[in-house]
């Protein structure tokens, strides 16, 4: 039997990750996309906190996978989703975040039936266009930017799975092929163990919002929606130096008319504001109405079955 399929049985419903029982596995959707973690819906044994658990795939490094989740709790911004809680040392590992109604971006267009409009795509790139900019001027690189990692809530995305890269392969270890990784968002300097760098966050935003815009990472430029080919293949390039800087991609996202020109400074509405929240412009695109309707009633079926849910009884021990 394959590792996966063992640990899809192991974690079945009713059985515990910490002190979390589960509800349901999140990446329930088939998609042929891979995943950088598995990920569950839980919730504690007095019933009052519901919560998404990740833990790491077979064979990873547990113990960079615990450290990649305590680094994403110092995230910020709206549209990031660090951990809350990480499994103690020397415990299976896991970690934890609040749960709210999400659907990972393959489930999203599975449920859809296909590419999603060029306004959710809009929208979906401008607000984790923000997330990176915030972790970027943090000194830090997401470095696992995927289609598995965006997960798609009603006021908008949340971006997870922090660095899955780094938590895959030491720096200088090649990382094409290894378990989890999308191999089409994995930037050329990386998949032949560059270390992370924000222009590398690039390319993988560029990956996904391609797949976002096509149901394919690497789709053939006319593909694309007109709207969006030049901002996507830019954002592609295969040397870090052409890629845009996300504070152009910014612009060229939440433009109404022409795009800002590549060499304008960047723009000060992605920082955060004065009292530490956000300052950006993504929220106006995330307007009602930003995802399509078959996505919003997925959303609205998943908190009603959860709602509704029995806490499992764990199985009586054996003697």
């Amino acid at each position: 039997m394959p590792a996966s399929a063992a640990g899809a049985q192991g974690r079945a419903r009713g059985s515990a990750i910490g002190p979390y029982t589960v509800l349901r596995e999140l990446d329930d959707e088939p998609s042929g996309i891979p995943v950088p973690e598995r990920r569950f819906i839980g919730r504690s044994a007095d019933g009052d906190r519901t919560v998404l658990i990740g833990v790491p795939l077979p064979g990873a490094d547990s113990g960079r996978f615990l450290a990649e989740a305590a680094d994403s709790r110092y995230l910020l911004g709206p549209w990031s989703s660090p951990a809350a809680e990480v499994a103690a040392a020397g415990d299976d590992p896991w970690h934890a975040r609040p749960y709210a109604p999400v659907l990972p971006l393959p489930a999203a267009l599975t449920v859809h039936g296909g590419p999603l409009p060029e306004r959710t795509v809009r929208a979906l790139g401008a607000a984790l266009v923000e997330t990176l900019v915030i972790g970027h001027g943090q000194g830090l690189a997401h470095a696992g930017v995927s289609p598995a990692a965006v997960l798609l809530a009603a006021d908008g995305p949340r971006l997870t799975c922090f660095g899955s890269v780094r938590a895959a392969a030491g720096d200088g270890t090649p990382r094409s092929g290894l378990p989890g990784l999308e191999s089409g968002s994995l930037p050329p300097e990386q998949a032949t163990g560059g270390r992370p760098h924000p222009a590398g966050d690039v390319y993988a935003l560029g990956a996904t919002l391609a797949y976002a815009a096509t149901g394919h990472t690497v789709p053939e430029r006319d593909e694309l929606p007109a709207a969006l080919r030049s901002v996507v293949t830019a954002c592609l390039s295969r040397e870090p130096a052409a890629r845009p800087r996300p504070a152009e991609l910014l612009d060229l996202l939440t433009a109404d008319g022409p795009p800002a020109p590549a060499s304008g400074p960047p723009h000060s509405a992605t920082l955060p504001d004065a009292d530490g929240g956000p300052a950006g412009r993504a929220a106006a695109l995330l307007a009602p109405g930003w995802l399509p309707g078959r996505i919003i009633a997925a959303l609205a079926r998943q908190s009603a079955g959860l709602l509704a849910a029995d806490l499992p009884v764990p199985p009586a021990p054996q003697d």
